[in-house]
C-alpha cells in the first residue's frame, strides 16, 4: 500500500514546460536531496532517480517514487555480480559497469536530473542503452550553461560535482551537496 499522490511525474513537467527555471530546479533538487537524505540515513540507496520516479503534487512537493530496485547498503545485491540495474539515461558510471553502487551513485543520478531540468534535455542519448552507459563512463558531461544561459556558473558548479565520472570525485554525501544547493538558494 503506498500513499496516493495527486500530481504529475518531474518527467512530464520538463516535457510540458521544457527548461525549468532556476529557481524551480533548486527547489526541486532540494526537497529531492532532503528525501535522499532520508533514505541515505536508513542506509537505503534508491539507484533508480530519474524524473519519471519523482511525483510533483499540486502543491509543489516533491515526492520520490519506486524503491523497487533500492538496497540496503550494507546488502549484496544483484548489481554486484555485474548485471546493471537502473535506467540508462540516469545511471552513474559504476552501475554501468556493473559494479557496487553507494549512495554517490544516487547523487550522480540527481545530478544527471538536475541537468535535465535546467536543459529540458539529458547530457547523454543514443539508440542503445549500451552506448548511453558507454556515455556515461567516457564522455565529459555536456556544459548545462551552454544550453541555458540563466544557469549560473554555481549551478553548473554544483551538477558538474555532482556527476562527476569518479565516486571519489562527487560529493560524498548528499547533506554536502544540500549545504551546496541551500546557498544558491
Amino acid at each position: 500500500v503506498m500513499e496516493y499522490v495527486k500530481g504529475k511525474t518531474l518527467k512530464e513537467v520538463i516535457k510540458a514546460q521544457g527548461k525549468l527555471s532556476v529557481e524551480e530546479t533548486l527547489n526541486y533538487s532540494y526537497q529531492i536531496a532532503r528525501a535522499l537524505e532520508s533514505a541515505h540515513n536508513s542506509n537505503i540507496i534508491h539507484r533508480d532517480i530519474k524524473p519519471q520516479n519523482i511525483m510533483l503534487t499540486k502543491d509543489g512537493l516533491i515526492k520520490v517514487t519506486d524503491f523497487g530496485i533500492a538496497k540496503h547498503s550494507d546488502s549484496v545485491t544483484i548489481t554486484n555480480s555485474g548485471k546493471i540495474i537502473g535506467s540508462a539515461h540516469y545511471f552513474s558510471p559504476e552501475q554501468a559497469r556493473g559494479n557496487m553502487t553507494d549512495g554517490r551513485s544516487d547523487i550522480y543520478s540527481l545530478g544527471i536530473v538536475m541537468y535535465e531540468m535546467v536543459t529540458g534535455q539529458v547530457p547523454f542519448d543514443a539508440e542503445s542503452p549500451i552506448t548511453i552507459a558507454l556515455k556515461h563512463m567516457q564522455e565529459p558531461l555536456p556544459s548545462p550553461r551552454a544550453l541555458n544561459l540563466s544557469v549560473s556558473a554555481g549551478l553548473e558548479k554544483v551538477i558538474l560535482k555532482a556527476t562527476e565520472k569518479n565516486p571519489i570525485d562527487r560529493y560524498q554525501r548528499i547533506e554536502d551537496m544540500m549545504m551546496d544547493l541551500r546557498a544558491l538558494m
